[in-house]
């Protein structure tokens, strides 16, 4: 079908979705920025409170934002400028537009309703997979495949923390503890799966920099929830690290 689609009309098209990838990543930091109101879901916003959940992480680990942010917008601008009709970088633009356009709405959904919040991440994390899975065509390791992989390796630790939340705040005599642990495994194993799949090293990092910051948070105590953590990143960096020996 796409060899009767004329060279013109496929070119103008891959720079149409070059630009909106830019604008919808602009999009995507300014309304995470500047959306006031929102520092984490609200104890009180769940029938059962939730406070202190084991598996969220340190207030620093959420900075990666900042990286991701600026990450997206630089590849947009080089994919805009370098590459607006590189099939290879044409194939992510799709869900990428609409990770990052549903991505700019997320924190109001979040102040407004964690359920909706919950679905819409989990959203954003199957586009980011989807995104991050077409992104390894390239062979632009740093402009293209870096930032849709960071994104995908938060989302998927951002995901298993929203969605174990409204496990805890719902259900009753789930307690945090044991949500956080079964969050933790399930967690795991996705990120195992989806980095075997994807073979990124920057996919793991934005992993591990999240379990760094879970880790940081139970420093104080839980001491084996604590090593169940630092097994799983061990984990997350040993698969890694035998990927990058291999090639």
């Amino acid at each position: 079908m796409s060899d009767l689609i004329p060279p013109q009309t496929a070119d103008s098209t891959a720079k149409m979705k070059a630009i909106l990838v830019l604008v919808t990543a602009l999009g995507f930091a300014a309304g995470s920025t500047f959306t006031p109101g929102f520092g984490g879901f609200a104890p009180d916003q769940f029938p059962y409170p939730v406070a202190d959940l084991p598996l969220t992480p340190a207030g620093f680990a959420f900075s990666i934002w900042g990286l991701i942010f600026l990450a997206l917008i630089a590849s947009g601008l080089f994919g805009l400028l370098k590459r607006d009709t590189d099939p290879a970088w044409d194939r992510p633009r799709w869900p990428l537009i609409a990770v990052q356009t549903l991505g700019a709405t997320w924190v109001a959904l979040a102040v407004w309703s964690p359920p909706v919040a919950t679905v819409a991440i989990w959203i954003m994390l199957v586009l980011a997979l989807v995104a991050a899975g077409r992104s390894v065509k390239s062979n632009d390791t740093w402009w293209l495949q870096v930032p849709s992989m960071l994104l995908a390796g938060w989302l998927t630790a951002a995901s298993w923390v929203g969605l174990t939340t409204l496990a805890v705040g719902y259900i009753e005599g789930l307690s945090q503890t044991t949500g956080s642990w079964i969050g933790l495994v399930l967690a795991l194993i996705m990120a195992i799966a989806c980095l075997t799949w994807l073979r990124s090293p920057a996919y793991a990092a934005a992993v591990i920099w999240a379990l760094i910051g879970v880790i940081a948070a139970n420093a104080g105590g839980g001491w084996m929830f604590l090593t169940g953590v630092v097994a799983g990143a061990a984990a997350i960096a040993g698969v890694s690290l035998r990927q990058v020996q291999r090639g």
